[in-house]
């Protein structure tokens, strides 16, 4: 882990020494999320997130971000004549670092992008039923750490830009249950040079 960030420190030093381009902005969105859980059904929740972000180089760009959002998934299973139901909300620290590619003109480009994104869960609302607590004792015991990827596309016009995301899991939150969270994600954003 140290190697990969001293590995995109150089790769940052390097590109701005090259008096590459750079942009810092701000951005935010709506998602909508679930969570894949064996055994259950999910169904989509909406969330938001708000943040910022950098872009560092030219055709081929770096884009680190750091933004807040809120994320989770509704649980619902049939068994031996039973529901079991659940409903989990997260309010998270993401920060995704993004390796890019930018195509067109000056105030119209567009571009596609992907890379890794580490997730920290900073607080959770979860509602489950009875019955799912005392069959599944472990079901709500979630990570507060996990690691993810975003991969996706974006227009800029100007200094406002646009981007839609796909996020899926490389780490499970609860691997008792192999409950993964996954989202789209469309934003807007302002660079502010």
């Amino acid at each position: 882990m140290k190697k990969f960030f001293l590995s995109v420190a150089l790769l940052i030093a390097v590109t701005i020494s090259a008096k590459a381009q750079f942009n810092l902005g701000i951005k935010g969105g709506v998602n909508f999320s679930h969570i894949d859980a064996d055994n259950f059904d999910h169904a989509t929740v909406g969330g938001y997130q708000v943040g910022a972000f950098a872009r560092i180089g030219g055709g081929v760009y770096l884009q680190p971000e750091v933004y807040i959002s809120s994320s989770g998934g509704k649980f619902v299973s049939f068994n031996n004549d039973q529901s079991y139901f659940g409903n989990v909300k997260f309010t998270n620290l993401d920060v995704p670092l993004l390796l890019g590619l930018r195509f067109g003109q000056k105030n119209l480009n567009l571009r596609v992008m992907a890379g890794p994104v580490y997730n920290y869960i900073l607080s959770k609302n979860e509602t489950f039923s009875a019955n799912l607590n005392s069959a599944y004792n472990d079901f709500g015991h979630y990570n507060n750490s996990t690691l993810g990827y975003q991969a996706g596309a974006g227009v800029d016009i100007g200094n406002i830009t646009l981007d839609a995301r796909y996020q899926g899991g490389l780490s499970h939150i609860n691997s008792d249950f192999g409950q993964s969270q996954r989202l789209w994600a469309l934003s807007v954003g302002f660079k502010f040079f």
